[in-house]
């Protein structure tokens, strides 16, 4: 995969997010200063499996800040698709609730059209954002090297801004955490 030429344009569409969310005003920071006290851009690249959304999960557990943005970018094949589109805003709106009611952080969402890793690094180099998080695909070794992956894509190519890779759960360990929440299983 070859970057994006600058003079390039890809094709996008804003998500209007959903007016569920209310209009909170800017946190005082009266101690803070800098970049803490306007908060930061940070991108987390969505789709619709469950490695994603273990990846914006850690973003607002371990990343996010009062004051920070949160820019979600969802890639697709075509923007013109109006089913695509709506499932994809479906996915954001929801995704852009969550982030307010557990981390309480501003989101902005895109729907954009294209080849991912190129879309992503094109992203973060309008944005300038203080870190990219994206998940893992979930493929074995061997088939991430032979077929190459939009996470390492992003990390070899992306120049603007550190890139966090979040690596999936496994399938097994979450059934053991659910097992220990309802008491059967013993320690």
């Amino acid at each position: 995969m070859d970057a994006l030429p600058d003079d390039e344009e890809y094709t996008f569409r804003e998500v209007v997010l959903p007016s569920l969310i209310p209009v909170v005003p800017e946190p005082e920071l009266e101690r803070e200063s800098g970049e803490r006290r306007r908060g930061r851009d940070v991108i987390v690249s969505v789709d619709h499996g469950p490695n994603s959304k273990h990846a914006f999960d850690w973003a607002l557990a371990h990343f996010c800040r009062l004051a920070d943005t949160l820019h979600l970018v969802h890639v697709v094949s075509s923007v013109k698709n109006d089913v695509v589109y709506e499932t994809s805003q479906a996915l954001l709106e929801k995704l852009a609730l969550e982030a307010f009611q557990v981390a309480m952080v501003k989101c902005v969402a895109r729907v954009i059209e294209g080849d991912a890793g190129k879309v992503i690094c094109k992203e973060a180099e309008r944005l300038k954002p203080a870190a990219v998080i994206l998940g893992t695909r979930g493929r074995s070794l061997v088939r991430s090297v032979l077929q190459g992956s939009v996470s390492e894509y992003c990390f070899h190519n992306c120049k603007s801004a550190p890139v966090i890779i979040v690596p999936g759960t496994e399938a097994g360990d979450e059934s053991i955490v659910d097992w220990k929440r309802s008491g059967d299983l013993k320690d």
